[in-house]
């Protein structure tokens, strides 16, 4: 069985056949899968999505691209929130100057909230960066991230640097369709060289970056043993063995799992 970390199975994409969506990972081996919750007045749709399945979680948090909608959020409210038994993380939080759909400087400080809650809940944080390298780093460091809570770096894209820090604090991170694009050739690098397989999980991100053979098609979970195939072709390891590999790093992660 497959682990997929990271879908979003609460979208409006799935309105009309989420089941059959679920029914589909399924039958493609992917059990447990985590839907993530990118801004507040999504958290109820996300939680709804868990609870059709034993073997569905939610985490809740506000993306960077919403954080100017929630510029006062504050621990608290994430935690109380992260109190169900379904919601396994905080986030997807983190920085994304590519859009600067919110103000770096609100991004900044809706990111330092999530850290807060999950110190205060004991959950990782699931978190998002794109060309923000040096505030996530000094973010990391600040947070004294990998110390104080986990972490997971999630569809990662960023550069060298940032990947070795997050390796040295004890961070996670999640591969999913880029790496099998064609011109992602420094994203397999980067899992080549620096990722260490205890470290890397699996994801879909659906539904968006469906992989190879499927790109250009709404993705799914059940498109998550590509991902698998060309995370071991990366690895030079078998896909039975990156699948057993990436589900115990699952589970060392995200704890709650287990606990329920």
């Amino acid at each position: 069985m497959l682990i997929d970390s990271h879908v979003n199975l609460h979208a409006g994409a799935y309105a009309h056949d989420r089941a059959a969506v679920i029914a589909r990972a399924r039958s493609a081996g992917i059990g447990t899968m985590v839907t993530i919750c990118c801004r507040l007045n999504e958290f109820a749709a996300a939680l709804a999505v868990a609870e059709m399945d034993a073997d569905i979680w939610c985490t809740v948090g506000v993306h960077p691209h919403h954080a100017a909608d929630d510029p006062n959020l504050d621990a608290r409210t994430l935690v109380a929130l992260a109190a169900h038994p379904k919601v396994i993380a905080i986030g997807e939080a983190g920085l994304d100057y590519h859009y600067n759909y919110s103000p770096p400087d609100v991004q900044r400080r809706v990111l330092a909230v999530h850290a807060q809650a999950a110190r205060d809940s004991g959950l990782p944080l699931v978190l998002h960066t794109r060309e923000a390298d040096d505030d996530m780093m000094a973010f990391l460091r600040e947070e004294e991230a990998g110390k104080t809570f986990s972490f997971i770096l999630h569809s990662y894209t960023s550069g060298r640097a940032l990947a070795e820090y997050a390796v040295d604090c004890g961070g996670y991170f999640s591969v999913n369709g880029i790496a099998s694009f064609r011109n992602a050739t420094d994203v397999r690098g980067i899992i080549a060289d620096i990722m260490p397989n205890d470290r890397v999980l699996l994801e879909t991100d659906c539904p968006y970056l469906a992989p190879v053979p499927k790109r250009g098609r709404r993705n799914e979970p059940a498109y998550l043993r590509y991902i698998n195939d060309c995370y071991g072709a990366i690895k030079g390891i078998t896909p039975v063995e990156t699948a057993r590999q990436t589900t115990k790093n699952f589970h060392r992660l995200f704890t709650k799992v287990c606990e329920e």
